[in-house]
């Protein structure tokens, strides 16, 4: 056999190998966020704090990549989830309320831009150890934040506006960071500081991290990680479509495993994915 055929056979082999690769990954990656999404689904959230450290461990994603890979699919995930729940809560209940909104978005903004470009300018040692922090942050807030009940507002006024903004700072700093939607902050904060409705919380909680998720989006578009987008297009939608299916699957299941049994589980989960996340090099 000739040195040019043996060559066009190596080729040709090297080819079929890297599209079986490439193939096994994208099922993978299907298979990873519907079951993340169900996990999240079963709590009323998309499951992104899963999906991170998922994407820095087995599939092998630098930190900063991750959160923007994270970012791009929680975009779609929340996008389609809003008039999933128009059913439950009307879309006009969710306008009624735009002050409460715009008052959490003038701080979740600006949070969003700031924790985004802080995010580029970390090394990755350290933003390794930021996420395996908030991971930390996310798993106490699942504790003891989920199930929270409804109450009269918490303060009034121009109090109430102060801390809508300084806490919508904090939550857009987060999101940015993790490339998460925010909910687990955003629920808890709509329940007791302006005294929501749980369920009702959950829509105003997707209109308010639409717009910071796309500023902080926004802002990595000007980093040279953000090309990771378009050398893993068909993984971000294959996988983000697992997560939409997996959340639609969990939404429909919720509240068939107790709370009190759930929430200690996926809070372990998520403090094991910091560790690891800490430790990853």
């Amino acid at each position: 056999m000739s040195s040019s055929r043996v060559t066009h056979h190596a080729d040709a082999s090297a080819c079929a190998a890297s599209a079986s690769s490439g193939d096994a990954r994208q099922t993978q990656g299907f298979a990873g966020g519907a079951v993340i999404g169900m996990l999240g689904g079963l709590i009323g959230l998309g499951g992104a704090e899963f999906r991170l450290p998922l994407l820095i461990g087995p599939f092998r994603f630098k930190a900063l990549e991750a959160v923007i890979l994270n970012k791009a699919m929680s975009l779609i995930v929340v996008a389609t989830a809003l008039p999933f729940r128009a059913t439950t809560v009307p879309l006009g209940a969710v306008a009624t309320n735009w002050t409460i909104i715009a008052n959490l978005l003038a701080g979740s903004l600006a949070g969003a831009w700031f924790g985004a470009g802080w995010a580029m300018h970390l090394s990755s040692r350290n933003l390794y150890r930021v996420l395996a922090a908030l991971l930390v942050m996310i798993a106490c807030a699942l504790l003891y934040g989920h199930g929270t009940v409804a109450a009269s507002a918490a303060l009034s006024g121009s109090l109430l506006i102060a801390a809508g903004v300084v806490v919508g700072f904090g939550i857009g700093i987060v999101a940015a960071l993790m490339g998460v939607a925010g909910g687990e902050l955003l629920i808890p904060t709509l329940v007791l500081l302006f005294g929501v409705d749980i369920k009702l919380a959950g829509s105003l909680s997707l209109a308010v991290s639409l717009p910071t998720m796309i500023v902080g989006f926004a802002r990595y578009s000007r980093d040279s990680s953000f090309s990771v987008i378009a050398r893993n297009r068909a993984f971000v939608l294959v996988m983000a479509a697992g997560s939409i299916a997996g959340t639609f699957i969990g939404g429909h299941l919720l509240g068939l495993v107790p709370d009190a049994v759930l929430l200690p589980i996926l809070s372990v989960i998520l403090l094991i994915s910091s560790w690891k996340v800490w430790r990853h090099n």
